[in-house]
């Protein structure tokens, strides 16, 4: 009868909140011993890794910031911003990554739109964000991260990153959220249409959205994944919560110019990494040189927009196997994937390259990727010819805009999410 099966409560052995911060006491305890982070002269294990988050994030707390309280990070890809995504969500408090190539009024309206409590910014781009205090008409306190591996270092007299550290106060209050539901993260869209919107992710929806990731891609323990995509997009594509559920190593560059990229592959054994098509054309015109194709090859994810099926083509004989996905800031991301069917491998080089470039299934935590016809408000046939709205339903889309509640419902309505 259906009252017993009711008449179960939830406890602490049978439930535990969703959230890819578990992820980071996963590789502590499993992973200790292995690299957690590779950027130049430096590595660190998780073991260290961990110790340094619980320290950011201790004296974040002994600062001041706490649950529900914004702090904007301003920085390339660099290891302080991978621990961050760790330390920020431990105090409670909701990681905003800033794009770097922002206008400084476009971030000034962000600060004072996501109520910005402290900024956390990479000294080589202070004079980006003291431009942006001047639009915002008054300073937040800052943070500074000294990056050794670049010659430029601005200062606004903020406390130093690594001092924080050292301040760290009692760890006590540093945990998993009590409610899955809790913000994770707010990204802004790019406001090519308007001011950004601020998009809010939740820990339940950055826990899944890695999951699938790993399903969708097949990704397995260990991975040495070259840190491309910029963690402004979309939390990294959830990249910095995903290697660290598998145990692997994250690789830096801090700028993604392709002798970088192709650099990195060959020192420290690259296995996978994301891009945007442009960078793919990018490293298609570098070639590989003398050296041949990678083996085996590198596994990719590109996204943002159909990648020529030409740097397809090309890069498939450098040795990267490409796979392009689909998604928005709403959705964490990648939610469809051109997976490659069987038969495809008995076609030309360029007829694949055709396929490749098209899309796609949805991941598996996504309910419904579909697209509805404008008049009838119906699926499409499936010709790849019909045209309507792509609408998205399933646990990795966005709980809502921030502050624009009018946004929301009409980016829900009937229940969907339309892009």
């Amino acid at each position: 009868m259906q009252e017993n099966y009711e008449k179960f409560d939830k406890d602490s052995a049978n439930f535990v909140p969703l959230s890819p911060v578990s992820f980071l006491n996963r590789a502590e305890a499993l992973h200790g011993t292995r690299t957690a982070v590779i950027y130049g002269e430096l590595q660190r294990s998780w073991a260290e890794m961990a110790t340094r988050v619980h320290a950011v994030a201790a004296g974040l707390v002994a600062m001041g910031i706490g649950r529900g309280d914004t702090v904007s990070v301003l920085c390339p890809n660099i290891p302080e911003l991978f621990e961050l995504h760790f330390a920020l969500p431990l105090t409670g408090a909701v990681i905003n990554t800033l794009n770097t190539r922002l206008e400084p009024g476009t971030i000034a309206y962000i600060l004072n739109h996501a109520d910005t409590k402290a900024v956390i910014v990479d000294r080589e781009l202070i004079p980006l964000l003291i431009r942006a205090f001047e639009e915002l008409g008054r300073n937040l306190p800052v943070i500074e991260i000294a990056d050794p591996n670049t010659s430029v270092s601005h200062t606004l007299g903020g406390q130093d990153y690594e001092d924080l550290l050292q301040d760290a106060g009692p760890a006590g209050t540093l945990g998993l959220p009590d409610d899955e539901w809790d913000a994770i993260a707010l990204n802004y869209t790019s406001g090519t249409s308007g001011r950004p919107k601020g998009v809010v992710y939740h820990h339940r929806g950055a826990y899944l959205m890695a999951l699938g990731t790993v399903a969708a891609w097949q990704k397995p323990h260990y991975p040495v994944y070259l840190s491309v995509v910029p963690m402004f997009h979309c939390s990294g594509w959830g990249h910095p919560w995903v290697i660290a559920m598998l145990g692997g190593t994250m690789v830096f560059t801090r700028t993604p110019a392709p002798d970088l990229i192709l650099g990195a592959i060959r020192t420290h054994g690259v296995t996978h990494f994301g891009a945007a098509p442009i960078v793919l054309q990018m490293l298609a015109e570098t070639g590989t040189g003398t050296t041949g194709p990678f083996e085996p090859a590198i596994k990719v994810l590109t996204a943002g927009a159909p990648p020529p099926p030409s740097v397809l083509e090309k890069t498939k004989t450098m040795g990267f196997e490409v796979m392009q996905v689909y998604g928005l800031t709403e959705t964490y991301g990648h939610i469809s994937m051109c997976l490659w069917q069987d038969g495809w491998e008995e076609l030309e080089a360029s007829e694949q390259a055709q396929l490749q470039a098209q899309q796609g299934i949805a991941l598996p935590m996504v309910e419904a990727v579909t697209v509805i016809h404008a008049e009838t408000g119906q699926p499409v046939r499936r010709d790849g010819k019909t045209q309507g709205e792509i609408a998205v339903r399933g646990n990795t889309v966005m709980k809502g805009y921030y502050k624009d509640p009018d946004a929301t419902a009409k980016a829900f309505e009937d229940g969907w999410f339309w892009s």
